[in-house]
């Protein structure tokens, strides 16, 4: 969809990570994405641009397929893998001979991102691409669900292979009190952390109500706010009419190297999301970093926890449930687990190395 850098996000983040570990495991691979002149220098040269995605979405589609034809004539692909509807469907008849293997990372006509088109058209482009799929990789068993009910895709066809990530980056050899004062952070207050894009889906409303009822019983909360995004004028202003302008601080954009510093500073990591949730990249950020992360039932939010500890599971999404959960889980009424038992946990089951193998074992399953 896009380049990681210019447009972070959870599919781009996979795509980018992807492009990093395949050649370890023998696979070489050719990018395309929507973005800027940078990109193929930033990934030198192996990934291509069609343009930013400002640009007018014909002239993208265009780009596109003239990417496609002149790789496809310079080089001898095993392999076509999507990752996103929209830039596959223009070059379908072009790479038709190859295997296709898409990487299903939410329905994009569901979710209602902004792509210039109607939600009518995003799910129409969706089932046209899926219908030529020879394998699909979900997040989730909850994705697998939605792919299979909603577009119509064999479920024999589907593979579940979760989100991965670069351990060593977000483990932390510092304690917490150490984290806190390389932030600046108080030491004397219970701190919640949530690293969102501010968008309605993410739950962040439900959060800020939440936070006026757990205040009442713990006045001395803070809760950090992480992300940009159309919701941060609302929010603001939501915080002050609640009188939360002393528990709640809205912290914008933090760079990717100070993330795992601020996860290892907090007690807790909050994921509120009330809708289309396919697996939650932050999760496994935070547990990384050694912090644990309570979660809502949604999507593929409870597969990523469940086995660490149950408990991190809410019962459901809303403000009521997110309050009763940080107290108990902030008061000790929810034993939560060390440190050391998150960072193993993610280190057994979603380093990338490891993830990366389980997608290369899908590619060479869809040539035979």
């Amino acid at each position: 969809m896009g380049w990681f850098s210019e447009d972070p996000g959870g599919l781009n983040r996979v795509y980018y990570n992807l492009l990093q570990h395949l050649p370890q495991f023998g696979i070489e691979a050719q990018g395309l994405v929507a973005g800027t002149s940078r990109v193929p220098c930033e990934s030198n040269g192996q990934v291509e641009t069609i343009g930013p995605a400002s640009d007018p979405l014909l002239l993208r589609w265009w780009r596109a397929r003239r990417a496609v034809r002149g790789a496809l004539a310079r080089n001898q692909f095993s392999l076509v893998v999507s990752h996103f509807a929209l830039y596959t469907f223009p070059v379908l008849d072009l790479i038709r001979p190859h295997p296709l293997v898409i990487h299903f990372q939410g329905p994009w006509a569901l979710e209602g991102m902004r792509r210039g088109l109607s939600t009518k058209a995003k799910g129409t482009i969706e089932r046209v691409v899926y219908r030529c799929g020879t394998r699909f990789i979900v997040l989730s068993c909850a994705f697998r669900d939605v792919l299979h009910r909603d577009y119509g895709v064999p479920i024999e066809r589907i593979r579940v292979i979760p989100g991965g990530i670069d351990v060593n980056q977000f483990a932390c050899d510092f304690t917490r009190r150490e984290a806190r004062e390389r932030l600046g952070w108080p030491h004397d207050r219970p701190i919640l952390l949530t690293v969102r894009r501010l968008v309605r889906r993410m739950g962040l409303d439900d959060l800020t109500v939440a936070m006026k009822e757990v205040c009442k019983r713990l006045p001395e909360v803070l809760l950090l706010v992480v992300g940009e995004g159309p919701l941060a004028e609302e929010l603001a202003a939501r915080v002050q009419s609640l009188g939360l302008k002393n528990n709640v601080r809205l912290l914008g954009f933090v760079p990717d190297q100070d993330l795992p510093t601020a996860y290892r500073a907090a007690d807790l990591t909050i994921v509120p999301s009330e809708a289309f949730e396919g697996f939650g990249l932050v999760v496994l950020e935070s547990l990384a970093a050694g912090t644990p992360a309570l979660v809502t039932p949604v999507g593929g939010l409870p597969e990523v926890v469940r086995d660490l500890s149950p408990g991190l599971v809410l019962p459901a999404a809303g403000a009521n449930s997110l309050s009763e959960g940080i107290v108990m889980a902030l008061t000790g009424g929810l034993v939560l687990p060390s440190t050391e038992a998150c960072q193993t946990y993610v280190q057994e089951r979603y380093d990338w190395p490891m993830i990366t193998a389980r997608v290369r074992d899908v590619y060479l399953e869809a040539l035979r």
